[in-house]
């Protein structure tokens, strides 16, 4: 054999009929076997000879688009050409390259590569601004290339990543698409599985790999999840990020507004815009709104409109508007991301916000109402900010079946005794901040003295009687605090939302070496924190390389007590590991667990 007698050539298989791989597509690929192989070009070399054989080690092309292609090789012989037959087994997955620096999506980092493209297990932040959780999530390297052919993403868009993201974030949603995940926002998952569930990707992109219907059910950390597992599966570097305080402004003014009644209540009749509770928002549809997707330099997002004003105000007795209130710094509190390398928090804000109060702050406004976005010009009353008296709202730390205490502060800075007509909304919400139900109305008259070098601070419990046959998902509460001082008839506005800390689960390792291929034992340990039976209670454990995934029904765990489960399982891949288990049942969701492990090589 020599080199002109060898022909390599791969091609992209066109599913629809009539359709046939073209060269000018970059569909069919003639690849030309030479001396030297050229960074990011097409090509081949012979690395091996001997007798009537060789080796060839072929370079592909750094803009190539990326899917699942077919391999042949042909040999011109003097009686015609020899060419071989198809055979699934040196079918060849091309995808991005970060380590290519003529490619797309090229990373100068290691490490970063390493965190971002190689790393299968990921870290979601949830919890309150004041409380930051994690979780982790299992990534996948299979059944992700059937997304971008459930879209009829063209073929010259697919070497494109921007493209490939814009379409993913459509994908990964039902809506319109008949996308991957069908969301769910109202607590009810009947023939479904709830969003608090799932622990990663693989299950959900196999099912809907299998079915090619809508997996159910997710909610934004779990689309957020499955988009980075697609990105990353991709070669496409990706990362989760949490917002804290995130604004949903229906009527896009840039403001979000609170109506107050006469009696210094919110009037829900009135108030539409919410503020959604900290959960990791994913570059796909919002669940509160179909929007349009688009991908978006990181740069560039500070000059949008990331900043909005709380505006607490009431009806006038003429029918104008009274400002009682404003907060500029209420929304987007914190913005947060994995560590490279760790499952620390990295505060990433200053990368998304300009500083609080800044000339590039309003700027960034003035440049979102130059794109469209109705900013409200007019003032229907001067704004007068109550100078005399503050108020703060401070909540205990809340733990799941407990009761804890709300604490309202007052500081008189005047001369003048006051009076302030108290009134305290404890609301179980959904994390988008839409309020369920009101479970706690306490009102009160504060005595306010003059000149107070002290606080004054009024407690009001919240017992777990007043709580927990409401509760949702993800233990939510919203607290909203107004005070009419009775001498001035000024109000004083303030909310605070508060997420439940809830038991975690134990996993250790019992019995057995941590040596590939060596038989080990794993027990989880939950114990039920609630004077109530849990019904029906489902455990997951699993963990890449270590033990696929399992679960476990259990009918009854009783009140107080202690639940055992024991798995032995094979480990497979050497390294650092990660077991992660959930628990669900209707009473208790969200509950998890993770341990770390190193696996050794026998």
């Amino acid at each position: 054999l020599n080199s002109s007698s060898v022909h390599v050539y791969i091609y992209y298989p066109l599913l629809s009929p009539g359709r046939y791989p073209q060269p000018n597509k970059g569909t069919y690929i003639p690849i030309l076997i030479g001396d030297v192989l050229k960074p990011g070009e097409w090509g081949a070399k012979i690395t091996y000879r001997e007798n009537n054989s060789i080796r060839l080690s072929i370079m592909s092309s750094a803009t190539c688009i990326i899917g699942k292609f077919r391999l042949y090789v042909a040999i011109w012989t003097p009686y015609g050409i020899i060419r071989t037959h198809r055979n699934s087994s040196t079918d060849t997955y091309i995808l991005f390259n970060p380590w290519c620096q003529l490619d797309a999506v090229y990373l100068d980092d290691e490490k970063e590569r390493e965190e971002y493209v190689l790393n299968d297990i990921g870290v979601v932040f949830h919890g309150d601004v004041n409380e930051v959780k994690l979780r982790s999530w299992k990534n996948i390297l299979d059944a992700c290339l059937f997304l971008m052919d459930k879209a009829e993403l063209e073929l010259s868009g697919r070497g494109n990543p921007i493209k490939i993201c814009r379409v993913a974030s459509a994908m990964i949603n039902s809506k319109d698409d008949n996308g991957v995940l069908a969301g769910s926002w109202d607590n009810l998952y009947a023939y479904g599985v709830p969003p608090s569930a799932w622990t990663g990707s693989v299950d959900i992109l196999l099912e809907y790999y299998s079915s090619k219907q809508p997996v159910r059910y997710g909610q934004c950390w779990v689309f957020a999840g499955v988009f980075n597992t697609f990105l990353r599966c991709l070669g496409i570097p990706a990362r989760l990020v949490t917002n804290y305080s995130s604004a949903h402004d229906n009527n896009a003014n840039l403001q979000l507004d609170f109506f107050l009644d006469d009696e210094g209540q919110v009037d829900n009749k009135l108030t539409k815009d919410s503020i959604c509770l900290p959960i990791s928002r994913p570059n796909s549809p919002s669940p509160l709104n179909l929007s349009s997707c688009i991908s978006s330099g990181v740069s560039a997002i500070p000059h949008g409109f990331l900043y909005l004003d709380v505006i607490y105000s009431r009806m006038g007795k003429n029918g104008s508007q009274v400002i009682e209130k404003i907060d500029t710094t209420h929304i987007g509190k914190l913005i947060v991301t994995k560590g490279v390398g760790s499952d620390d928090m990295v505060d990433i804000t200053e990368n998304y916000k300009f500083q609080e109060g800044s000339a590039e702050e309003r700027l960034a406004l003035e440049t979102a109402v130059m794109y469209g976005v109705k900013k409200q010009t007019t003032q229907p009353a001067t704004y007068q900010p109550q100078k005399d008296v503050e108020m703060d709202l401070q909540v205990q730390k809340a733990v799941l079946g407990s009761d804890f205490k709300v604490t309202i502060i007052f500081r008189n800075k005047s001369r003048n005794s006051y009076t302030a007509a108290t009134y305290l909304s404890g609301n179980i919400v959904f994390y988008t901040g839409v309020t369920k139900s009101e479970f706690k109305k306490h009102s009160f008259s504060a005595k306010l003295k003059p000149l107070s070098c002290k606080t004054s601070a009024f407690d009001v419990m919240i017992t777990s009687a007043e709580y927990l046959s409401d509760l949702l998902d993800q233990a939510s509460f919203h607290f909203f605090v107004t005070a009419r001082i009775s001498e001035t008839g000024k109000v004083l506005a303030m909310q605070k939302a508060v997420v439940l800390e809830i038991p975690t689960l134990k996993i250790k390792v019992s019995q057995g070496e941590m040596v590939v291929d060596r038989e080990m034992s794993v027990v989880v340990e939950f114990t039920n924190p609630l004077k109530q039976a849990l019904e029906n209670v489902t455990l997951c454990l699993e963990g890449p390389g270590v033990l696929r995934t399992m679960k476990k029904e259990f009918r009854q765990v009783p009140a107080m007590s202690t639940l055992i489960w024991e798995v032995k399982c094979i480990p497979k891949r050497p390294g650092l590991r990660k077991l992660i288990a959930s628990l669900n049942c209707d009473a208790l969701r969200h509950v998890y667990g993770e341990l770390n492990i190193q696996i050794q090589k026998p």
